[in-house]
């Protein structure tokens, strides 16, 4: 599984951004695939998860009802789709993906994951 992220960039405060990550194999290899943040001396933190067989998407407190992510079998493409954007959402966004069964309450752990991909920057600031 290969896993490419694109669509950081600068945004100003309340803006949206849609990230993608596109992978390889993902449809017949992942079982869960999330994204992750890492801001700079922060350590990494859950953003989201989707399972890809299921669709059933869990999000971090800190993005509930702001952020969604989906997944595209067809195109095997996961997204994060960012509104209402903060300067606290500043960081490098990696998306991951676990191959065996991961109950919800660890899909939260970084750890967790099998694979990841190289991050895209997102930078919200006026």
């Amino acid at each position: 599984v290969k896993l490419v992220e694109s669509g950081g960039d600068l945004v100003q405060p309340g803006g949206s951004l849609k990230l993608s990550c596109a992978g390889s194999g993902l449809t017949s290899n992942a079982y869960v695939m999330g994204w992750f943040r890492q801001a700079p001396g922060k350590e990494r933190e859950f953003v989201a998860s989707i399972t890809w067989i299921a669709d059933d998407d869990h999000y971090a407190d800190a993005v509930k009802g702001r952020f969604t992510v989906s997944r595209d079998n067809a195109k095997n493409t996961l997204n994060l789709q960012m509104n209402s954007l903060k300067p606290e959402d500043t960081a490098v966004y990696l998306c991951a993906a676990r191959v065996q069964f991961l109950p919800t309450n660890v899909q939260h752990v970084w750890q967790e994951y099998d694979y990841w991909g190289q991050g895209t920057q997102v930078t919200v600031s006026s």
